[in-house]
C-alpha cells in the first residue's frame, strides 16, 4: 500500500511540473494585442485585434475630420486620406492604410468627444485634420469653433508625437457652389466659410503646423460638375485627388 501511495504521489507531481512547464510556454508565445478603432460609417467604437504589434519601418497616418474626411457618396479606395496613402507609395514610401477618425454630420465637438472616448495612439508619422463646415452649417458660434479647433489642433500634434511639422491642417470646402446650396443663401454660406478658414488659418499658424488651402478646388466645381459627387453636396473623386495631389509634395517632406 505503502508503495502504491508513493507511487501515486511521485506521479502527480510530474504531472503538476508538466502542467506547470506547457503553461510557462504557452505564455511566451505572441499574445493578441487589442486596439480599438472607430467605425467611421456608424460613428462606433469597434474592437479589433491583431498578433503582432506595427511594423516601426512603416509610415503611420491619422486623418481626423466628418464627411469630408470619410469620404461621404464616393467608394472607400476614393476618400481623399487612401488617395494619398496611394499617390505616396507610388513614390516607395512604405506607408499604412490610414486610420480615420470622421463621420459625417461632425462637429468640432463631436471631434473632441470622439477622441477623447476612444484616444488614438501618439506616435503617428503624421495627422491630416480637417473640420467646420457643420459648425457653420448648424449656425454654431465662430468664437466656439476657433476654442475646439484650437483643442484639435493640440490633440493632433500629440497624436504626431509632438511634431508639429507632421500635422497638416486642410482649409473648409466652399459648398455654397453645389447643387445643394441652389436654394440657400449662398452668399452668406460662402462669407462665413472664409471666417471659418480665416480662424483656422490663424491658428493653425500661430501653432506651427502645415497647412494646405483647398477652397479655391472647392469652388472650381462651380464651373465643373465633375468635382461634385453623385449627392450633389459631397466632393467627387476627382476633386478628391486634387487635394491629394496637393497634399502628397508637402507630405513627402516630412516621410522622407
Amino acid at each position: 500500500m505503502k508503495i502504491k501511495k508513493i507511487y501515486y504521489c511521485h506521479l502527480l507531481k510530474a504531472v503538476a511540473f508538466f502542467l506547470s512547464f506547457v503553461l510557462i510556454i504557452s505564455c511566451t508565445k505572441d499574445t493578441k494585442i487589442e486596439t480599438s478603432i472607430l467605425n467611421p460609417d456608424v460613428g462606433e467604437i469597434i474592437s479589433a485585434s491583431n498578433t503582432k504589434t506595427t511594423d516601426t519601418q512603416k509610415i503611420t497616418y491619422l486623418a481626423l475630420g466628418d464627411s469630408y474626411t470619410i469620404g461621404e457618396s464616393v467608394p472607400e479606395q476614393e476618400r481623399f486620406p487612401v488617395q494619398l496613402v496611394k499617390l505616396l507609395q507610388k513614390q516607395n514610401v512604405n506607408i499604412e492604410h490610414p486610420d480615420i477618425v470622421a463621420v459625417t454630420g461632425w462637429t468640432t465637438r463631436n471631434l473632441l468627444n470622439a477622441l477623447n472616448t476612444k484616444r488614438p495612439k501618439d506616435n503617428y508619422s503624421f495627422v491630416t485634420l480637417l473640420i467646420g463646415v457643420n459648425n457653420q452649417y448648424q449656425g454654431r458660434p465662430l468664437e466656439e469653433y476657433k476654442t475646439e479647433f484650437s483643442q484639435l489642433v493640440n490633440m493632433a500634434i500629440a497624436f504626431a508625437g509632438n511634431k508639429k511639422e507632421d500635422v497638416f491642417v486642410l482649409s473648409i470646402p466652399d459648398y455654397s457652389v453645389t447643387p445643394f446650396a441652389r436654394n440657400l443663401d449662398t452668399a452668406k454660406i460662402a462669407k462665413e466659410i472664409e471666417l471659418f478658414n480665416e480662424a483656422n488659418h490663424l491658428i493653425s499658424q500661430n501653432a506651427g503646423v502645415n497647412y494646405l488651402d483647398i477652397t479655391p478646388i472647392s469652388r472650381d466645381a462651380k464651373n465643373d460638375p465633375s468635382l461634385i459627387a453623385d449627392d450633389g453636396l459631397h466632393p467627387s473623386p476627382q476633386q478628391y485627388l486634387k487635394w491629394s495631389q496637393l497634399l502628397e509634395p508637402l507630405v513627402l517632406k516630412t516621410v522622407k
